[in-house]
């Protein structure tokens, strides 16, 4: 069973963070960010050719933060492999030690540096997850196949966006991919706080709350320009003005913007429904041991 599978079982309040692996074939730099978060968080996500740029692999990665001792959250997107592909990735993961697995549908090419590349999407991120899901329950690949033995037994993840429109559909989605199979959620950051209690009370209504472990996502900002270009340009991010307004301000925008992701934190922490918090510091991968500390996230509790 995966570590964090017991931390939620066990009823604690579950911490990750988010490594972005190098555009380049230098392991060194994942294992260097794992290794100074391994003691701050418990589970370490590996994104996969995020904003659809090429980088190191999140299955190398993974094996990157299991060689420090870390827990890898292993990102799989449907962008760039067809069925066969991310059933030969998952069971190659799986056989290197990666237990923890995310499913992304993926960015779209055009955002990415290649921009007239063919996408794959051969499945859909439900169908993903339900693919995982029917090769660790049903020992079955997507063709019905029998895996005849050493099936994957992966703790499956997704997401959910509180934030696209349309906002009704946010939570019916979500529930046909904790329907599927997912057991933990990782939202997008939030930076407004009002869409996302909003959002918390109509999974409650539905009761996804107590089918699936829910981890809010969080971004410490580092201006105030980052946000308002979110706030105008990032499809499907809602940002609060009263937050702009707040870093704009700031003597020092980068201490607000830890404050306010602290602030965030033991906020959520308040919320019903909510079981952890999933911080993303993107490309400030050292600022998350002070947000833990801050927030009174630490020490991490030890399993035996």
């Amino acid at each position: 069973m995966s570590k964090l599978k017991k931390m939620f079982e066990a009823g604690q309040f579950v911490v990750t963070g988010e490594v972005g692996p190098p555009k380049s074939a230098d392991g060194e730099v994942v294992r260097h960010h794992a290794a100074m978060l391994n003691e701050y968080v418990d589970g370490v996500n590996l994104t996969d050719n995020q904003t659809a740029i090429v980088r190191l692999s999140s299955i190398a990665a993974a094996v990157h933060v299991l060689q420090t001792g870390g827990e890898p959250v292993m990102q799989m997107t449907c962008r760039d492999r067809n069925r066969i592909g991310i059933q030969s990735d998952l069971l190659g993961a799986y056989s290197l030690g990666v237990k923890n697995v995310l499913c992304l549908s993926g960015d779209h090419q055009s955002f990415g540096n290649h921009g007239t590349s063919k996408n794959v999407f051969d499945i859909d991120s439900i169908q993903l997850i339900q693919t995982v899901k029917n090769m660790r329950d049903e020992r079955q690949f997507l063709c019905g196949e029998e895996i005849k033995d050493h099936e994957p037994r992966f703790f499956i993840g997704c997401v959910a966006n509180p934030f696209a429109d349309p906002f009704e559909w946010r939570v019916l989605r979500l529930e046909k991919k904790i329907n599927a199979g997912a057991e933990f959620v990782q939202t997008q950051c939030i930076l407004d706080m009002e869409r996302f209690e909003l959002f918390m009370a109509k999974v409650r209504e539905r009761g996804l709350h107590e089918k699936a472990y829910i981890m809010a996502g969080l971004m410490p900002l580092k201006s105030w320009r980052a946000a308002a270009y979110m706030q105008k340009n990032v499809a499907g991010m809602l940002v609060a003005d009263e937050l702009i307004e707040r870093m704009k301000k700031a003597a020092n925008p980068k201490e607000e913007g830890v404050k306010i992701c602290v602030e965030q934190i033991k906020h959520i922490r308040q919320i019903p429904g909510v079981k952890g918090v999933h911080i993303m510091a993107v490309n400030w991968e050292e600022i998350v041991p002070a947000i833990a500390e801050q927030a009174g996230l630490l020490p991490r509790p030890q399993l035996v």
